[in-house]
């Protein structure tokens, strides 16, 4: 162990980035207007926190559903192209909530195709027959539970494929049935996995912004912006982001419970469990029912916005698309290079030290993904406005001359905030490469005379480029596919795919929006392959 106040100070620094944006919010919520503050509540604040849970519980009960189903088929049973759905499933990962949105609004808006089929085949007009909102609550509980449970399949999928053959014994020798063995001793078994992985999805879902936004949920997303924008009120806004983020807590705190009380087996002294093949009509009912969720979570959005991007192809040639996807492909790269240089000097220097402050800095900096990125575009923005206006205001009466906004208004401010919210990420790829480097490589390469630095240069950055570059790839598709941060914090000038589908998708002007989101559509696959190519290496070398 080495003690160096060097590290410490920088992984401390670097948390701070991190811990900023919370400890604001909680400065501006105690100087808010509480007469602003007691008309949200005896208004719209008890709508929000409906909406919310409502959200929340829907998406919890089909996620969970669609997840834990489609994860113990392809994991306990063998029937055709299983391999293929095996990773498949995870496609729907790749679209984003607000653009998945999009194509379904265009499918089952009152204009859209399938609406005006029924109308035209039943010679009806508006009004005549009843079809299923798709701007509305459940509408965004079907595309938010289409779209996030991937996470709960993947770790339930986890979870199935380490139980062994001996818990399959074990039921047949007690006389259980398949279901009853599932629900008595599959689905305990998986329990701690699966609320870790509809964490993630809740967590999700509480930081969805375009989604809820575009069908008209009052959730607390929409009501920061709106009070932020439509009211004019900042400490208000804070007030409802440190509520979301009570939420959140919540929903961690649940999480770690989960974890601290399960109990795992030793897959390596068991076989794992034999397959049980499936044909005739068994088959087709395994195979259509992992075939809905890829279909209605993947397949059917995806077309839809090919089928735009066709009508208006010509856009393609244009400057401005192109413009789009520079702006967002420089963002996106600086801020993966800077968040996975920050996650280094975290990770590493805990490694060093071992200390209660290197722990608490590398906890703080993994707190950041759980905030949803509207809270942290609200605690970024203020205190980064509080400071141009203070050295505005000082060099004005000191110097006579106006400095104007020198990080607030600017793509630095973007990045700050992008580096809150995706550290985390970063932080756990650089944690997995570091963990496959033994201590006693650090202790040889120390005996040798290299200082800490040249060891991290030399022995574990050559050691650790693939969880670099996986590291660095999903910071690079996340920041393409944030949404509310950037909408609030971008410079005026300045403009992203994510943004322009938005804003474009708000107009109604939906085939328009669809290159853009085909862009970052394509750019999601990336991870979505690395991570199942991960999932199958790992599969075949336990």
């Amino acid at each position: 162990m080495i003690r160096s106040f060097r590290w410490e100070f920088t992984s401390g620094l670097i948390a701070s980035i991190v811990l900023l944006p919370l400890l604001t919010l909680g400065w501006l919520s105690l100087q808010s207007n509480q007469a602003l503050w007691s008309h949200l509540a005896s208004t719209v604040l008890g709508d929000y926190i409906l909406s919310s849970l409502a959200l929340m519980l829907g998406v919890a009960v089909l996620s969970l559903l669609l997840g834990i189903g489609s994860a113990y088929l392809v994991t306990q049973y063998e029937f055709r192209c299983v391999r293929f759905f095996y990773w498949a499933l995870l496609l729907p990962l790749a679209m984003p909530a607000y653009i998945t949105a999009y194509s379904y609004t265009g499918l089952l808006d009152v204009a859209g195709p399938i609406q005006s089929h029924i109308r035209d085949t039943f010679s009806l007009s508006y009004g005549d027959y009843w079809f299923p909102e798709i701007r509305s609550l459940g509408g965004a509980i079907f595309v938010l539970s289409f779209v996030l449970y991937p996470y709960v399949f993947l770790m339930a999928r986890s979870s199935f494929m380490e139980q062994s053959q001996h818990l399959r014994d074990v039921a047949q020798l007690l006389g259980y049935s398949r279901t009853k063995a599932f629900f008595r001793i599959n689905l305990p078994i998986a329990r701690p996995a699966i609320i870790a992985g509809l964490s993630l999805a809740l967590m999700e879902t509480l930081a969805d912004f375009g989604a809820v936004s575009y069908f008209g949920v009052n959730s607390f997303t929409t009501g920061i912006f709106r009070t932020w924008y439509g009211l004019d009120n900042v400490e208000g806004a804070a007030q409802l982001a440190l509520l979301l983020l009570g939420f959140v807590v919540v929903l961690l705190a649940l999480e770690t419970s989960s974890r601290k009380r399960a109990a795992y087996h030793d897959k390596k002294t068991s076989a794992p469990a034999q397959r049980i093949t499936l044909s005739g009509t068994k088959q087709l009912i395994a195979i259509g029912l992992v075939s809905l969720p890829l279909l209605l979570g993947f397949v059917i959005p995806s077309a839809q916005l090919v089928i735009w991007a066709a009508e208006n192809a010509s856009d393609f040639l244009e400057p401005a698309f192109w413009q789009l996807l520079w702006n967002t492909v420089m963002l996106a790269g600086i801020t993966a290079v800077v968040a996975l240089s920050l996650a280094i000097l975290v990770a590493y220097a805990h490694r060093l030290n071992q200390s209660r402050f290197t722990k608490f800095a590398k906890r703080i900096v993994g707190l950041g993904y759980a905030i949803p990125g509207i809270v942290i575009a609200v605690g970024t923005l203020i205190p980064l406005a509080y400071f141009d206006n203070s050295l505005d205001a000082w060099m004005r009466s000191n110097a006579g001359f106006s400095t104007g906004l020198l990080i607030s208004g600017t793509l630095l401010a973007l990045v700050i905030a992008y580096l809150v919210r995706f550290l985390a990420v970063a932080l756990n790829s650089v944690e997995s490469g570091l963990d496959s480097v033994r201590l006693n490589m650090d202790q040889a390469a120390r005996s040798l005379g290299l200082s800490p630095i040249k060891v991290l240069k030399q022995i574990h950055l050559p050691l650790m480029r693939s969880s670099l570059f996986t590291g660095l790839l999903i910071v690079f598709v996340d920041v393409m596919k944030e949404l509310p941060a950037t909408l609030v914090l971008k410079p005026f000038n300045f403009n992203t795919l994510a943004v322009r589908a938005y804003e474009l998708a708000s107009d109604e002007r939906l085939a328009d929006a669809a290159l853009p989101s085909i862009a970052i559509v394509l750019a999601g696959l990336i991870p979505v392959i690395v991570l199942s190519r991960l999932s199958r290496s790992s599969k075949h070398t336990s």
